[in-house]
């Protein structure tokens, strides 16, 4: 079988880690970019070299197209991937995998009925660091998970809501929500997916400090979560802090401990046992923790390939889709909700 023919639909800032990952694959090539604004499109078909398109269903349409990839705004997720699998096409869409946990529903029923495979970018499982921390966590070494935290402070001010590619942010129409549907998502998945346990329960808080008047979604973030196997986890994120701080997450257990930064150290016995830096460095603007879209996007072109499911599929993104749903509707009413399963 030859190389997939993919198109990237929607040309703003995270389009270029697909782009950039299709241009170096052995199984799939880039054959257009689709953006409603068409000077984006013509930028990004004359940087790649491929072909420009201004309406996405242009994209479904053309029998060369294999497979899409959704960089769109949030709430385009859903309903794009719908149309592309029931088009025949195989989708990889950018996190969240959709504003409500309905849609999530909705796009996994869609991937059972059409045979199509869909797969959620949560690039980040796929860095060296969190596969040798999940690799030691599974092993049972450490001992059983007592409890994780997962803290991410940064900073998006007013000119980031306001600059003309980002006007679908700020809004629960468009954004589904703020720092935890957006910034902070990636890491909240890590937390609970290092963790090895669904979550029962939890209790959370959002409010907005830093943009009142300027968005209407959160800024700032905290959950408690408490798990299946009794462990325990605490989530913080901001978007008021002076810059972008490295993300933490940390997993205690039994016998020791894995911590995640901007490396990864491991604890065994209470000592520093084993310090992993990663040598592999992405480049540009979405450059945290590593190369993880180039290896998501290789394996998702692999698992087609050779027939097998793809390791972030729909079941994947929907225990995040659970998460989000559970958080503001604690936030909403003020106390501890029952996570739906």
């Amino acid at each position: 079988m030859g190389k997939m023919r993919t198109a990237i639909i929607g040309c703003g800032s995270i389009y270029q880690n697909h782009a950039g990952a299709l241009a170096a694959s052995s199984d799939a090539s880039l054959y257009a970019v689709c953006d409603r604004i068409p000077s984006r499109a013509d930028a990004a078909a004359q940087k790649y070299g491929c072909k420009a398109v201004y309406d996405y269903r242009e994209i479904l349409c053309d029998p060369q197209v294999d497979a899409v990839h959704l960089c769109t705004p949030h709430d385009l997720h859903a309903p794009m991937a719908i149309e592309a699998m029931r088009a025949g096409k195989h989708v990889l869409s950018e996190k969240p995998m959709a504003t409500s946990l309905l849609y999530a529903r909705e796009m996994k029923r869609t991937a059972l009925e059409t045979g199509k495979t869909l797969g959620i970018c949560f690039q980040n499982r796929y860095n060296e660091t969190t596969v040798r921390a999940r690799e030691v966590l599974l092993s049972g070494e450490l001992g059983a998970v007592r409890g994780g935290r997962g803290i991410v402070t940064w900073d998006r001010g007013a000119s980031y809501y306001q600059q003309e590619a980002g006007e679908w942010r700020g809004s629960f129409e468009h954004e589904g929500g703020g720092v935890l549907i957006n910034q902070s998502i990636h890491t909240l998945d890590l937390l609970v997916w290092l963790m090895g346990s669904e979550t029962r329960a939890l209790s959370a808080s959002v409010s907005c400090k830093q943009l009142r008047g300027v968005i209407e979604v959160e800024d700032t973030a905290d959950i408690f979560l408490q798990m299946e196997s009794g462990a325990r986890g605490v989530f913080y994120a901001t978007n008021c802090y002076c810059g972008n701080a490295p993300v933490e997450v940390t997993i205690c257990c039994e016998k020791g401990s894995v911590r995640l930064d901007d490396k990864l150290l491991i604890q065994r016995d209470g000592q520093p046992d084993e310090i992993l830096n990663p040598n592999e460095h992405a480049e540009g603007e979405k450059n945290y923790w590593g190369l993880g879209h180039k290896k998501l996007i290789d394996d998702f072109y692999r698992s087609i390939a050779e027939g097998r499911k793809f390791a972030v599929g729909p079941e994947e993104g929907i225990v995040t889709s659970r998460l989000l749903e559970a958080v503001y509707r604690s936030a909403a009413v003020g106390t501890e909700v029952r996570v739906e399963k």
